[in-house]
């Protein structure tokens, strides 16, 4: 029994009435408690604890909200990782179709580059003496020789773009990988509450005691004190 406590008691005031003060007392102070009431910690109206700040938070472990919660990261790792591969896959894809499209076209235009290049080598052959047959063979010759160019450049990075799709295979198996340590986990953490599982409902269980005999705390009477001062409240009467 606390020394506040027992001069309610001796009072007459209820023990109700005086939890309410130091609450109110509390609040003035700027300070409120967590924990059991066997082993209270005070904490600032930010919800953390006395003496928390940027050099001593790594002292503190930190708070079980969503954002720190490990399997609730895990899954949005998860769960971010695998639409961000399907968005880089979709997106890959749309260039190698439109490589493949543009190949096909300058297959095309291959094929009338090489017309034009039997066409001007006839002509110059029959009139060497004019130089615009001549000219415009040498023309498409060199545009044939840049077409071909283009298109194995196309090729090449087309076999690139299906080397970078099996390395992202691997994004899957290290999603799996995640996904097999969150179930882990989750099978620990059900196994752990499973273990320490009870018969009786906590709400139901008798609050825990304050002071125990060998406890050493200032604002704590023992139990002779409580009786001497009983007794002396006696004897004023």
């Amino acid at each position: 029994m606390t020394q506040e406590e027992l001069d309610a008691l001796m009072s007459g005031e209820e023990i109700e009435n005086l939890d309410e003060a130091l609450d109110e007392a509390e609040k003035e102070e700027g300070l409120k408690y967590t924990g059991s009431e066997a082993e209270k910690v005070p904490v600032s109206e930010d919800d953390k604890p006395l003496g928390y700040n940027e050099d001593t938070a790594h002292h503190w472990p930190l708070p079980a909200t969503d954002e720190h919660k490990m399997v609730h990261q895990l899954d949005d790792v998860t769960k971010e990782s695998e639409e961000k591969a399907s968005e880089i896959f979709d997106i890959i894809e749309n260039i190698s179709n439109d490589m493949m499209d543009k190949e096909e076209n300058l297959n095309k235009i291959v094929e009338v580059l090489n017309s034009n290049i039997e066409l001007f080598t006839t002509l110059s052959e029959k009139f060497p003496d004019v130089e615009a047959f001549a000219t415009q063979l040498e023309k498409n010759t060199t545009a044939l020789d840049e077409a071909n160019q283009t298109i194995e450049t196309l090729q090449n990075s087309g076999d690139s773009i299906m080397n970078v799709m099996d390395i992202m295979q691997y994004q899957d198996i290290h999603r799996q990988k995640i996904e097999r340590v969150i179930n882990v986990m989750r099978s620990l953490s059900n196994y752990m509450n499973s273990l320490f599982e009870g018969r009786i409902d906590d709400d139901k269980r008798v609050s825990s005691a304050q002071h125990i005999a060998g406890d050493s705390h200032n604002d704590l009477a023992s139990t002779d004190d409580i009786e001497a001062l009983l007794a002396q409240f006696g004897n004023n009467e």
